[in-house]
């Protein structure tokens, strides 16, 4: 490990609310796979299993703008305790259901699960400022923090898939419940989040917050194209593992995906890249659908394994370069509630990309196409709403740049 990295793990409370952040932040990548595996394994089609694992994933993005409102007003020990706990207590009644006789038991289940999810990384990064008052550290940590997050989908997936292939989904969900459990508790019961205390809210914010800003509005719309490939993938991986009879390919598929994002956000981080922030968004959206084309071509189990690789080299970009663009479109006093919303949007697209390739399950190769189609949307999307994402302007050096205190003024 580089000096840096290990004297800032050695700052006090660091270590411990990155590694508890990150493990409570692994049922986001374990949840879907592992409702899927269950409801399909009662006997649920390949539909119906992931028109649940989309409920699931709707709840959970649309959740995080209103959990991260009331943490802003309320403070995040008794706010982040009470929604992990419901969330907990929805994903082990889950299995005690039948998605196929009792669906709306498991329907309800999974719609408390999702909707409690705590705002783990809303949290961290507003409890950075505190844990860390030095910009550089703070700088350092942001990057680590953002660089550990593709961890959650190269471990998590893959880990739902040993326990299913192992000891059955049932037991792979209650693991899932578990750990988000442990990894809130590891931040809650911290001495900075306990003492954390929210700013006051500014006056003007509104009902809508930073909804109001027509460019943000057209940012998260596109976004949602982008979250609605990663949901598809995950269908495809489990349809996949059936058809060739390999179970790990329903982790290893979404994994390879993870693996790619982290490469990419290490090459992007190297160096300075020219043109304008909403030119750069615009580009590597377009790269992200185009590096999908591949998967619709892959022949065999380990083409179908690798070929992710390719597009999740531009996810991260794609992603920092939007929590960037948001930055410059939030309006004041509105920022981590924006963050929020961006985050819900690529949810949101999981959920819709899950239930799309679900119904679509049964044609291998509309499958296969529908992560590039509906990653082709992000771009289009970027261009049709280009004059108000346009107060956007030249992105700092490398991904890690942004801090939670500083804003590009924004041209009239």
């Amino acid at each position: 490990m580089p000096s840096p990295a290990r004297r800032l793990l050695l700052q006090p409370y660091v270590a411990r609310l990155l590694v508890g952040t990150l493990v409570g932040r692994l049922p986001t990548g374990m949840a879907p796979v592992a409702i899927l595996l269950l409801a399909t394994g009662q006997g649920s089609t390949l539909a119906q299993g992931g028109l649940l694992c989309a409920l699931y994933g709707l709840a959970a993005a649309l959740g995080q703008p209103l959990l991260g409102r009331i943490i802003d007003r309320r403070g995040q020990s008794l706010v982040t305790v009470l929604a992990v706990l419901v969330t907990t207590a929805g994903l082990l009644v889950l299995p005690l259901t039948d998605a196929t006789a009792q669906p709306a038991y498991a329907v309800t289940a999974v719609l408390l699960a999702g909707a409690s999810t705590p705002p783990l990384e809303a949290g961290l990064r507003a409890l950075w400022p505190v844990v860390l008052p030095d910009p550089v550290q703070r700088r350092a940590a942001l990057a680590l923090d953002t660089g550990s997050q593709g961890l959650v989908f190269i471990a998590g997936p893959p880990l739902v898939a040993v326990l299913s292939a192992t000891t059955g989904p049932a037991v792979a969900l209650a693991a899932t419940a578990g750990l988000g459990l442990l990894g809130a508790l590891l931040v809650v019961t911290s001495a900075p989040s306990r003492r954390w205390k929210p700013a006051a809210a500014p006056a003007t914010t509104g009902l809508l917050g930073p909804l109001r800003d027509p460019g943000l509005r057209w940012l998260l719309v596109a976004l949602t194209g982008t979250g609605a490939a990663l949901g598809a993938l995950t269908v495809w991986a489990v349809t996949q593992a059936d058809r060739t009879g390999i179970a790990l390919l329903s982790g290893a598929i979404p994994a390879a995906l993870s693996v790619g994002s982290l490469l990419g956000g290490l090459l992007y981080g190297r160096r300075t890249w020219p043109g304008s922030l909403r030119a750069q968004l615009t580009v590597s959206a377009a790269s992200f659908a185009m590096a999908w084309l591949p998967l619709t071509f892959a022949a065999g189990p380990w083409a179908a394994g690798a070929a992710p690789v390719l597009p999740g080299l531009f996810l991260t970009v794609t992603i920092t370069t939007a929590f960037l663009a948001v930055e410059t479109l939030a309006p004041a006093g509105t920022l981590t509630e924006a963050y929020a919303w961006l985050i819900a949007a690529v949810g949101v697209g999981q959920a819709a990309g899950t239930a799309l390739a679900g119904n679509l399950s049964g044609d291998h190769a509309l499958g296969a196409a529908l992560p590039a189609a509906a990653a082709a949307t992000t771009p289009l999307v970027l261009l049709a709403g280009r004059r108000a994402l346009a107060p956007t302007g030249s992105v700092p050096r490398g991904r890690h740049r942004r801090t939670a205190h500083t804003r590009p003024a924004i041209p009239a």
